[in-house]
């Protein structure tokens, strides 16, 4: 959403000016042909670096692709050029968004506000992240001003269904449903293929007590994304409580299909095949979800010991016992291999203790989980300077890296 906001804003300045070599790219795209869009705007920056246009064009078309560090590159440069652009600030805001910084695109979809009040892409990008955060009350007041904004431009019905969308969401939060359906009313006639706004507007005629339109919603969210499992789940269980389990069943069983690990989806599953008299598939359900709920307990036992041995070597390292804090980081490592918190203090032990070879490799491997840890990033060069030649460092004086990074 926030991405094709951002391109739709930049066409349009674009085109309304006079005709450039960006606007080629522009054509190539509208053609499909990103490849050679991409080599093009790559050749207007080699011979004009300070193309501001061809920056946010090329930097937006990278994010779309998943190219994060050539996309971030491209739109902080244009940013640097056009200081006072909101355009600017926020395309760059909507990268770092999109590829999971929501701590750095804060700030730049502020600034694009404060440059540009009227900026509704920027009031609904800054929405998303409050929300994110719990910050429910502000995110409202600058919905309220995108929606007021979005209204009087008709060429924008998608960003404004989607502000509608959104502002729904805190009217359900704080249980005003009669609102909440009022929005996603509006999200839906302005933009009638939006399944989410169909399924949660579902979810709300539900709580209202509107059967009949609660199910009308639901279907037409599933006919719009079968591949959801929320839109599937929520049609299947809609169907079991009006008695209709043989229309739930493959509903459920699809959502089953596509999120294998929902006990919510899995219960009315097993309950929807028992209604429906397939009783030996209901006890298979019912093992399944036995199965699950084991392994979970398994998954939070296992995560439990994980931290608290990671506790227990931060205790140590900080009373100055590093062999025995490297240990604990070690054996909380083995049990919890994907955290890449608990990783990057046994990286540290071990930089500490002098294993360079296998610090840098486990730090790095933090560092790769978590490209934006600005904190990783400084232990490592830290690292690097003071490690010996012969495993890559410049052999500096001896400076201990921070301990008990998180």
């Amino acid at each position: 959403m926030t991405g094709r906001m951002a391109i739709a804003l930049l066409c349009l300045g674009l085109w309304a000016a006079q005709h450039s070599p960006v606007e080629d790219a522009w054509a190539l795209l509208a053609k499909g042909q990103r490849p050679q869009a991409i080599h093009l705007l790559e050749e207007i920056i080699k011979a004009n670096p300070r193309d501001a246009d061809a920056r946010l064009l090329l930097g937006s078309v990278l994010q779309e692709q998943g190219d994060r560090a050539g996309s971030i590159a491209q739109l902080t440069e244009a940013a640097r050029l056009r200081p006072r652009s909101a355009e600017a600030q926020n395309a760059l805001g909507e990268a770092f968004h999109t590829f999971g910084d929501a701590q750095a695109a804060r700030p730049l979809f502020e600034k694009a506000i404060q440059l540009d009040p009227a900026f509704a892409a920027a009031r609904v990008n800054l929405a998303v992240i409050l929300l994110q955060v719990g910050e429910s009350e502000p995110a409202a007041t600058h919905l309220d001003r995108a929606i007021a904004l979005l209204g009087q431009k008709p060429g924008q019905k998608a960003d404004l269904a989607y502000a509608h969308y959104l502002r729904a969401k805190i009217y359900s939060g704080e249980e005003e449903i009669e609102k909440a359906a009022a929005h996603l009313q509006q999200a839906v006639a302005l933009r009638p293929d939006f399944p989410e706004a169909w399924s949660d507007l579902g979810d709300a005629r539900k709580t209202l007590q509107d059967s009949s339109g609660a199910l009308a919603a639901f279907e037409r969210a599933v006919a719009l994304a079968p591949e959801d499992a929320v839109a599937q789940t929520r049609l299947g269980a809609e169907y079991l409580n009006q008695g209709k389990p043989h229309l739930a069943v493959p509903h459920l069983q699809e959502a089953v299909r596509l999120d294998p690990h929902n006990q919510s989806t899995l219960f009315s599953l097993q309950r929807a095949l028992r209604e429906d008299g397939q009783s030996q598939q209901a006890d298979e359900i019912k093992q399944k979800l036995a199965e699950l709920l084991r392994n979970k307990d398994r998954s939070d036992q296992k995560l439990l010991a994980g931290i608290e041995l990671n506790n227990q070597g931060a205790a140590l390292e900080k009373n100055g016992d590093m062999a025995g804090a490297l240990e604990k980081y070690r054996a909380a490592v083995a049990l919890l291999p994907e955290h890449a918190g608990i990783r990057a203090n046994f990286a540290i032990a071990l930089l500490r203790l002098g294993h360079w070879e296998q610090g840098f490799a486990e730090l790095r491997e933090a560092i790769r989980r978590e490209p934006d840890n600005a904190l990783w990033k400084a232990v490592l060069d830290d690292a690097l300077r003071q490690a010996p030649v012969e495993f890559g460092g410049q052999g500096q004086a001896p400076k201990s890296p921070k301990p008990g990074a998180k």
